[in-house]
């Protein structure tokens, strides 16, 4: 299956094994939860998938990689005990709690998530002193005389052998107890994935012309030659910071994440056409509704394989500005939040905050001095933020929320040099919040309009509307904007553009392409 497949697989088994009963015990016992075991190609994505897991679950994430550990660390050291048997007193062999399962009882501390998700990675490379333990520990979820604290589901992954010479197999009785996964590289999985995290349109183009570049392990007369998923995240993350910083983006870059001459250099090309095609049509007076008749009239005239470049261009910087307008939503909806409980806490009197005396309810509530409050927020807020980043829970989401009510927060602390904040100016305050969402989400939605305008005037109903239409579609962060606020000419041509029949079609043509015949 794929990453996608297997992540949905995770999850599902996740929310069974988290599943209790009306007395509060889980419904599967301890014992019979199965650890997973994806098994799977170096670089596919395994361990992205359990944090965005953990993430949308809610739950608590430790990770670890078995190759770093020896029987010491994982199962602990051994110690003298002193024990009593029938008034005779022994020396007894106990052992150290296992740094993992330590590990474990301090993400529970650190982020108060009293479920979560143990991940050991790598775990068919340990060495041969600590395999036994492992298979032990596979069984019983025990390392040493120490249990993985219940609630605390086990996943692991591991490379198959030909990828991984130090990999080795498990008899059938351990096998017997795993969950097993086995996961291919999809290039369809990650590209959706690709759309709805940002990754650098000159890959995604790329990689839609060239599929056969996603993934590929060789063995040469120099040695392992291969690229993988992971390499094009990461190549299109330094891409992004090299272009921001203005450091060119060579073939030398491009090899040190792209491990295979062939497909750097054929990518190096393809990025200074791309480079080229992105000074060219100028996107951002496309999106603002500015294009001139010139640039209409050179998308119209244009080869295909310009064509799927300029429709990457377009997607990335209309996903952009929806994915910033939704996160920015969800933001303030967060500090909303915050600021509706320091409203009910002043309501109830606590933490020594109460209401003005002798007015209305609503101005006795604005009236009153909430700084003190404010500042316990932040505190709090601010440990939120550190736990979850120091744990892995952060997501983008979560991260762009707590620093924007921190900023909120700071801001209002530093509103009146009188020493006293009250909630009126707090809500003011977030007033700005609200005007500056409101003027993004109409950015964004003009962006949108101006998108679709230019496409129909420069293609009519062809390939490239499928294409923008069919990446706004699997962009969960796309379809929230337009469900949300709507978007007339998305529904338009969703409608009347057929899918099923017309997507095969687009990709085989895009497979067709031969990206050396103009630029080599």
């Amino acid at each position: 299956m794929d990453i996608q497949q297997a992540k949905q697989q995770i999850k599902n088994a996740m929310l069974a094994y988290f599943a209790k009963d009306e007395f509060g015990n889980y419904r599967l016992p301890t014992e019979r939860q199965r650890p997973v075991f994806l098994l799977g190609a170096p670089g596919i994505g395994k361990t992205a998938i359990m944090e965005q897991i953990a993430q949308e679950l809610d739950v608590g994430f430790v990770s670890y990689s078995m190759t770093h550990h020896t029987r010491q660390s994982a199962l602990g050291l051994p110690f003298i005990a002193k024990k009593t048997y029938g008034d005779v007193e022994y020396d007894v062999s106990e052992y150290t709690m296992s740094e993992i399962i330590a590990a474990v009882y301090d993400a529970m501390e650190a982020t108060g998530h009293p479920e979560g998700i143990l991940f050991l990675d790598e775990i068919n490379c340990v060495s041969e002193t600590l395999t036994p333990a492992m298979l032990q520990f596979l069984q019983y979820k025990v390392f040493g005389r120490h249990r993985v604290p219940d609630g605390w589901i086990v996943v692991t992954a591991g490379n198959p052998p030909e990828y991984n010479r130090t990999a080795h197999d498990f008899d059938i009785a351990t096998w017997d107890r795993l969950k097993r996964i086995d996961v291919e590289p999809d290039f369809a999985a990650w590209r959706a994935f690709a759309v709805e995290t940002g990754v650098h349109p000159a890959v995604l183009t790329y990689l839609d012309i060239e599929r056969d570049h996603f993934y590929r392990v060789e063995t040469t007369v120099d040695g392992k030659s291969f690229v993988t998923a992971r390499g094009w995240d990461d190549l299109s993350a330094i891409c992004k910071l090299y272009e921001e910083q203005g450091i060119p983006v060579d073939e030398l870059l491009v090899g040190q994440y792209v491990q295979n001459a062939e497909i750097a250099k054929r990518f190096s090309v393809y990025y200074d056409l791309f480079s080229k095609y992105r000074a060219d049509y100028q996107i951002d007076r496309i999106l603002a509704g500015e294009a001139d008749e010139g640039i209409v009239e050179r998308a119209r005239a244009a080869a295909f394989d310009e064509r799927v470049s300029l429709m990457g261009l377009v997607t990335d910087a209309l996903g952009g500005r929806v994915r910033d307008a939704v996160l920015e939503e969800r933001a303030v909806a967060f500090a909303h939040a915050r600021l509706a409980a320091m409203r009910d806490v002043i309501l109830s009197g606590a933490n020594g905050v109460s209401a003005v005396e002798g007015s209305p309810a609503a101005t006795a509530t604005d009236a009153a001095d909430v700084l003190p409050l404010v500042r316990e927020e932040t505190a709090a807020l601010q440990r939120r933020l550190d736990a979850e980043r120091k744990s892995g829970l952060l997501s983008d989401e979560k991260y762009l929320a707590y620093e924007r009510t921190l900023g909120l927060l700071d801001r209002a602390q530093r509103v009146d040099a009188a020493g006293s904040v009250s909630f009126s100016q707090v809500k003011n305050l977030f007033g700005e919040m609200v005007d500056a969402l409101d003027a993004r989400i109409a950015d964004a939605s003009a962006a949108l309009d101006h998108a679709f305008r230019f496409v129909e005037d420069a293609f009519g109903e062809g390939q490239e509307m499928l294409l923008l239409v069919t990446d706004l579609s699997v962009n969960r962060y796309g379809m929230a904007f337009i469900n949300d606020h709507g978007c007339e000419r998305y529904f338009a041509h969703n409608e009347a553009l057929l899918f099923n029949e017309r997507g095969s079609d687009l990709a085989d043509r895009i497979n067709q392409l031969d990206l050396t015949e103009e630029q080599a």
